[in-house]
């Protein structure tokens, strides 16, 4: 009788403690609602990571707590060498800090596009192509970074299947969510004091929102820190021009292949990446050739290409500095 007193006594006591904490859960849920319908802002722990809030040491930094450990402390000097590269995404938030207390301040978007272009170039063209571009650019400046290559850009319209949404694989963004996602882009940097936010697309319908935001930012912020649009690095004829008159590039009299392709565009992906250009099966297939020009020797197809990428990025970071020049007058 006492063991089957003591286990009612112990099935009572866990139907009790139940009941409590289920009650307990009605009773925050209705106080959550409460504070929603009110307007009262409810206090709670947000999860570790993101929307984490401003924590109560101020050094903290790094995705923890200063508190933890002195590498998530906002002072602590970099344990590692000097990374070279220029790219945001390859760094660490050490490297960042360091390289902009260097003097590194201006900020690099490239917008570039996944969309269809013949039957020998990667869907990500524009992408290789900054891939070269850009990294070049920012090392050209001396005082520049790049953030990671926005990919997803206007394409066409995917309810009609307008534009390059006719072809399979392409990836279309509305005008107003590429505006809002290059916005967003745009204040992080801003927020953590980047001077010069600077954009250049390699597609032709890109310019049109870079254009909108950096007017909208410029004006909302009175070009502190400067937002620009720099339309110098998607100038394909005059890459072509400055080509043909050093006789590296120039494309025989007549019909070209009618493709969305050509040599200047090639060679650049090239330097990115030969597979993207899909060197290796063209040559043996007999098909290395665009718009009459051979690719088929890849020294000199490497070669041409380094030659268009230092053109262009000389080309782009002149107009960059320009900018930038005006924009402390």
């Amino acid at each position: 009788m006492k063991r089957v007193a003591v286990v009612l006594c112990a099935l009572i006591a866990m139907t009790w403690a139940l009941g409590a904490s289920q009650g307990g859960t009605q009773q925050a849920g209705a106080q959550v609602q409460t504070g929603a319908q009110t307007g009262q802002t409810q206090t709670a722990t947000p999860p570790e990571g993101r929307g984490r809030g401003r924590q109560s040491d101020p050094r903290t930094a790094g995705g923890g707590q200063c508190t933890n450990n002195p590498y998530n402390c906002i002072d602590t000097p970099n344990p590692l060498p000097k990374v070279d590269t220029v790219w945001l995404e390859e760094m660490t938030w050490m490297d960042v800090r360091d390289a902009m207390k260097a003097g590194k301040t201006t900020m690099i978007i490239s917008t570039g596009g996944i969309e269809p272009n013949g039957p020998w170039l990667a869907l990500g063209k524009h992408n290789y192509v900054l891939t070269a571009n850009c990294d070049a650019i920012a090392r050209k400046l001396g005082n520049a970074l790049c953030a990671p290559i926005v990919k997803f850009v206007p394409e066409g319209n995917y309810e009609t299947r307008g534009g390059h949404m006719a072809t399979v694989g392409t990836i279309s963004l509305t005008e107003e969510v590429y505006a809002g996602l290059l916005t967003d882009i745009v204040r992080s940097f801003k927020a953590h004091g980047f001077e010069n936010i600077i954009m250049i697309g390699d597609s032709g319908g890109n310019g049109r929102g870079m254009g909108a935001v950096a007017t909208k930012l410029n004006a909302e912020w009175g070009g502190k820190p400067l937002v620009a649009h720099i339309p110098e690095h998607y100038t394909y004829g005059v890459v072509s021009k400055e080509m043909a008159s050093r006789k590296l590039v120039v494309e025989p009299e007549g019909q070209g292949d009618g493709l969305h392709d050509d040599p200047i565009i090639t060679m650049n992906m090239f330097v990115a990446d030969p597979k993207s250009v899909r060197y290796d099966e063209r040559v043996k297939a007999k098909k290395a050739t665009i718009n009459g020009v051979s690719l088929a020797d890849r020294r000199k197809t490497l070669e041409i290409g380094k030659a268009i990428v230092e053109f262009r990025a000389t080309y782009t970071a002149n107009a960059i500095q320009k900018a930038i020049a005006a924009n402390k007058k």
